[in-house]
């Protein structure tokens, strides 16, 4: 008999049995819940717990949120709607006053912009997000489009301040004279005579002769937009006028600013070095003062030196001095056999700079040059204190209203809310292109 059994006995299967589907309670939701909720006694007690807040929290907020005020003219009509609704507890009536949202979004969007020219922001709006899209998605929009990114700057400001359309030509035209005195010098004599030069000859340009040239071209053609006071800016519009230029002029500032300091060239290293020490040594609320009131001390009599145009300058120089340090940072981090391999392959300091160092240094970087942007974002915030009216500022305005005399956090949840969405948009936009960067993929 053991010999027979031991003839019929396989030790290896001879037939497959039916893949079966896993369990139900390891895949999908509720495997992901066992697995990182309740997973053992303390994870399933500390998930409780927050379950718990998240619902007390909800529970208190929700009603808050979702309340039937939003066709309210007034505070007091909030109140009897809500009172109507049943919306009342222990410290009064409980419930949002959107009313007030509903009355005044376009203000908060525009400001005091007029209503018949709403249409320019938005525009302009639109174009910046077509100029932007050849530099943050490179690969995804056709190349020719980089040609319209370097016209925006000049596009920009004359949809928003409108006047005559020689104004931003001429400014373009002194562009084009300080490349083509650069091109010129460089190949002829030297490139760094030629950079000073084309400076030059671009700022006699702007400063003394393009006005002569504008008056005349107006007079003859006076082709342009409606013009629009600086003092109507505000909401929104004001804080994205000022941040995008910030952090679309810092970007490039900072980058010389942070070559310059590790130059060899005494000078040009202590002037950079002291620029950004003062700079990040003084508040940006500061700078903000100088640009509204002190500035105008320094200026020739007569001088019209526009407030946002200052406070442009200001946050830019602000927000250049901590790129500088930021990429400062990434240079650092780059090992010196990257150095080396530029040398070896015969480049110049400036061919090694925007071939091999700069890539890398701003690649590293990044995580630092979106946080100082978002940042800069923030900050334009602060304009309110020397007297524009930014999203805050009209704030203020709209709560001296007798109608709205006592709202506070439906216009600074809505301003929030407006702001997280353009700085999660910009981390987003930070990660993805930290992975398309990636060289370490496998």
């Amino acid at each position: 008999m053991s010999g027979v059994h031991a003839h019929t006995v396989a030790y290896v299967r001879d037939t497959m049995l039916d893949q079966k589907e896993p369990p139900s309670t390891s895949v999908g939701a509720i495997g992901w819940a066992r697995q990182n909720l309740f997973s053992g006694w303390f994870n399933t007690i500390l998930t409780i717990i927050v379950l718990g807040l998240v619902a007390f929290v909800l529970g208190n907020i929700l009603p808050w949120i979702f309340s039937p005020t939003w066709n309210a003219a007034s505070l007091s009509e909030c109140r009897e709607i809500l009172a109507a609704a049943g919306s009342v507890s222990d410290h009064g009536t409980s419930g949002a006053c959107w009313g007030v949202i509903n009355e005044r979004w376009v203000q908060l969007l525009f400001g005091f912009y007029p209503s018949h020219l709403y249409w320019r922001p938005i525009l302009a709006l639109v174009l910046l997000c077509v100029a932007l899209a050849p530099i943050l998605f490179a690969s995804s929009v056709p190349a020719k489009l980089i040609y319209f990114s370097a016209l925006y700057p000049f596009i920009f400001p004359w949809l928003l301040w409108g006047g005559t359309v020689w104004g931003p030509l001429a400014a373009l035209a002194g562009v084009v004279i300080g490349y083509v005195v650069y091109s010129v010098l460089s190949e002829r004599v030297n490139a760094l005579l030629g950079l000073i030069v084309g400076v030059a000859a671009a700022l006699i340009w702007w400063f003394v002769l393009s006005g002569y040239v504008v008056d005349g071209l107006s007079s003859i053609l006076p082709i342009g937009l409606e013009t629009v006071e600086s003092r109507n800016f505000g909401g929104f519009m004001l804080s994205i006028t000022i941040g995008v230029v910030a952090i679309a002029c810092s970007l490039p500032l900072g980058i010389v600013l942070a070559l310059g300091r590790q130059s060899d060239l005494m000078i040009v290293k202590y002037l950079c070095v002291g620029f950004i020490e003062f700079i990040r040594g003084v508040p940006l609320i500061t700078l903000l003062f100088v640009a509204s009131t002190l500035l105008n001390i320094f200026m020739p009599p007569g001088t019209n030196f526009d407030i946002i145009l200052r406070v442009m300058i200001m946050a830019t120089l602000f927000s250049s001095a901590y790129m500088a340090e930021v990429i400062r940072g990434g240079l650092a981090a780059l090992p010196k056999g990257q150095y080396e391999g530029a040398d070896s392959l015969g480049l110049d300091y400036w061919q090694a700079q925007r071939l091999v160092i700069m890539p890398q240094a701003l690649k590293i970087s990044i995580p630092g040059i979106v946080s100082t942007f978002i940042g800069m974002f923030k900050d334009t915030t602060l304009v309110s204190i020397i007297g524009l009216l930014d999203p805050l500022g009209l704030s203020n305005a709209i709560r001296a209203d007798a109608n709205w005399n006592g709202i506070v956090w439906e216009l600074y949840g809505f301003i929030a809310l407006l702001f997280f969405v353009i700085c999660f948009a910009m981390s987003r936009y930070s990660m993805y292109l930290e992975r398309r960067l990636r060289t370490d993929r496998r």
